[in-house]
This record gives structure tokens, sequence and C-alpha cells, in this order.
């Protein structure tokens, strides 16, 4: 067996861990559309009596196995819930947001990880009551390229195909800003379909299938939250392009969410549940190869990536190579390839509402021109949670995606 022939026979492996419930792919499509709420119709008309959690005070997490859940796996890994009083069951892998917005509705979890423009979409479009209480993490993904490519910069995306995890993401976001500033033109057509030189074309994949995508020639590129970068780095010879945390520094990429009435009924347990989270963002911040190692599958196995996969997800950024063929550009900025700090900072959620009215998505994003984006910021999110919480645990103010000057504000920076 040759060199690529065992690449791709790991690689094959390796994906293998991570399918199960990603063949959902009906239901994702569905959501990504727009349209899961209305095939939940009937479940939510059932929802104002249990919309909020269960009448017990258990702590039920639904998270994707990918590291934007560092925070809450290490809370309970570590017992934080525990010391807070909480019971906490073992976290519920799921292995795709449709399901897991699935399960959040139907009030199998009451503590998720969502991607942050997902909530915006809920509660908007779909008066959902979501509520935000933190930020999972910031930065943490990255857009690879295949190595069948000559594309050095975006402007190579241009007459190329493209995946993306999901319209209402940060990916899909950065992603576009990148395109625009880079004079070419995100289309959602079917990939069959000629494409002008300065126009790319993006579909939603989902992550697993996107480095054995990347592998086979079938996409060009691809944007996701890792590990599935570093995976396609290791695997599928992937190269990145840029860091996305090197276009908009120190950005929110998935949020904490709770339910609404949560809050109204017990603000006692969603302060309990906060400080646990917030102590388990300052863990991570702290231990990165340990904790890396710990959710990886050679550790307490709430990743199905390998330590050495998860380990380059979370450490491996202010190097050489990357310096060299620009994948960071701005080591400046002195954040890392993932960063935990819980802050959700008033401009940044803002500024996400503001993007996505220029951000191309499939479906009907009508309801986004209505929206202020001040209002959301406030309306959405419950910072006085997660302010009680970093008060009393101040270690998060070494996290480096922390504002030094001003911890609690900031004027965000984003530079091609």
């Amino acid at each position: 067996m040759n060199q690529d022939d065992l690449r791709r026979a790991e690689l094959k492996w390796a994906m293998e861990a991570y399918s199960g419930d990603y063949s959902r792919r009906g239901a994702l499509n569905l959501f990504a559309k727009g349209g899961l709420f209305a095939g939940l119709s009937g479940l939510l008309s059932t929802l104002p009596q249990m919309s909020y959690a269960q009448e017990d005070e258990v702590v039920r997490i639904g998270y994707l196995p990918i590291t934007d859940a560092t925070a809450l796996l290490v809370a309970h890994a570590n017992g934080y819930f525990k010391d807070e009083g909480l019971d906490a069951e073992d976290p519920t892998l799921i292995r795709g947001w449709a399901p897991l917005i699935e399960g959040f509705v139907a009030n199998r979890f009451n503590l998720v990880h969502f991607l942050n423009p997902i909530p915006i979409w809920m509660r908007y479009n779909n008066n959902f009551p979501v509520k935000v209480l933190a930020w999972a993490h910031t930065n943490g993904s990255g857009v690879v390229v295949g190595e069948h490519t000559d594309i050095t910069d975006f402007r190579g995306l241009g007459g190329k195909q493209v995946a993306i995890p999901f319209w209402y993401s940060m990916h899909n976001i950065v992603l576009q800003y990148a395109l625009r500033q880079s004079g070419i033109t995100p289309v959602i057509q079917d990939q069959s379909a000629p494409l002008a030189d300065n126009e790319c074309n993006l579909m939603v994949m989902q992550p697993p299938e996107m480095p054995p995508a990347l592998a086979a020639r079938s996409i060009d590129a691809y944007i996701v939250a890792e590990p599935f970068n570093a995976l396609g780095e290791v695997m599928a010879g992937a190269r990145m392009l840029r860091f996305t945390g090197d276009i908009w520094k120190n950005h929110p990429c998935c949020v904490v969410a709770t339910h609404e009435e949560a809050i109204t009924a017990r603000p006692e347990w969603v302060q309990a549940v906060t400080n646990a989270v917030v102590r388990g963002a300052i863990y991570a911040s702290e231990n990165k190869a340990e904790v890396a190692h710990m959710i990886s599958r050679d550790g307490r196995g709430y990743l199905p990536a390998p330590s050495e996969v998860v380990v380059r997800a979370m450490t491996h950024y202010d190097t050489a190579d990357y310096a060299e063929s620009g994948a960071q550009t701005h080591s400046d900025w002195g954040n890392g390839r993932i960063d935990f700090q819980p802050w959700p900072y008033p401009s940044a959620d803002a500024l996400t509402v503001s993007y996505l009215r220029e951000t191309v998505v499939s479906g009907d994003g009508a309801f986004l021109a209505d929206l202020d984006p001040a209002f959301v910021s406030e309306d959405l999110v419950d910072r006085r949670f997660v302010r009680n919480a970093v008060e009393r645990f101040p270690q998060w103010l070494n996290d480096p995606s922390v504002n030094p000057g001003d911890p609690f504000s900031r004027e965000e920076v984003l530079s091609l």
C-alpha cells in the first residue's frame, strides 16, 4: 500500500467514526433552507407547556463533536456542575445541527452550543424562545484548500466549489466577507452549472464529509470548525489557506444557549450552569493541550478524533509554515488557533446581524432586513449571568481574546 492509499484508508476510517446521525441529510437540508420549524409545527404547538426544561434541575447537554463544545465538556469532565450543586447527565453527542436543534426544541436538552447565527434565526424568524448566555469560544475555524489546487489567496477561489457547514454560520459570514473583499461573488447553484471566473459556488456539507470530498477533488476548499481542518491537513492533504480568527480578530463562533423560560423560572439554576461553563472555558484556555487530549477519542472520548489531531486543532498555530504561506498574517493580534473566553461582546453580536444581511443564504432571509443589530444584541443575549460568573472567576481575563484595555467592550477588527 503506497502512502496515498494509506492516507485514504486512514481518512476513511477516521470519518467512519463521525458517521452515525450525519446520514440525516434530509433534515439538515430542510433546516438549512428554513423549513425545519415548519416540519416541526406539530411539535412546536405543544411547546408552551414544555418550552422550559424538565421538572428536575438536571443539566442535559447536547453537543456536536467539535472543539466548539470544549467549555461544556470540560465543565462536565472536571465536575464543575457538581461543584455548583447540580446533577449533570453525560453530554449527548449529536452529529448534526438539525438534530441538535430538534433535541433542544423538544426539550431533550437544556444546555447546548449553537453556531452564533442559529439563535438569531430561531428567535426572530421562528419566534422560538431561545436565549444566549455566553460565548462558547472564539476563533477555532479555518479555510483549507485541496492539494490538487494552486489556490494561495481568496481571489483563487473564483470559479471554485467551496463547502460550508451551514448557511447560518460564522463560517459563511467570514468566508463571504473575504470573498467580497477579494472581488469574488458568492453564488449558490448546482455544482454542474458553469461558474464565471469571479464567482465562487457555495454548498452546505456535513463536516465529516468535507475531508473525503476534498481528497476526492469533488470540492476545492472548505471552511469549518476544528478538528476538521486539522483532520484535513493530517489525512487529506489539505493546505490551510487562512484562519478565520486571522480575518476577524477573536470572532465569536459558537455560543452557549438555553431556554428563555429557564431564565424566568429558575435564574439560580441558570447562574449555577453559567458558573460551571465559565470555569470550563478558563480551564480550557489555560490547559489547551491537556484538554485536547482529554476530549479526544484517546481520552474521555467526547470527540471521535484521535488525540494528535485534536491537539493540533487547539495548539498548532503560531508557526513559521503558517506565516510563510499566509494562513496567519496577523501574528501581532496574539490570539490562538482557538481561544476560550465567555464574555459576549455586544459589538460583535451586533456586527454578526449586520453581516448576515450581506451574506448569501439559501431560503428566505427576509426577516433580517427589519432586525436592528443593537436590539438583537441586547434582546437575544442575557449577559447578567456571565457577568456574575466572570467577576467571580477573574482568571478569564488572562485569555488572549479578552480586550486588556476594557474587558467588557471592544472595537471589532476585520482585516483580510
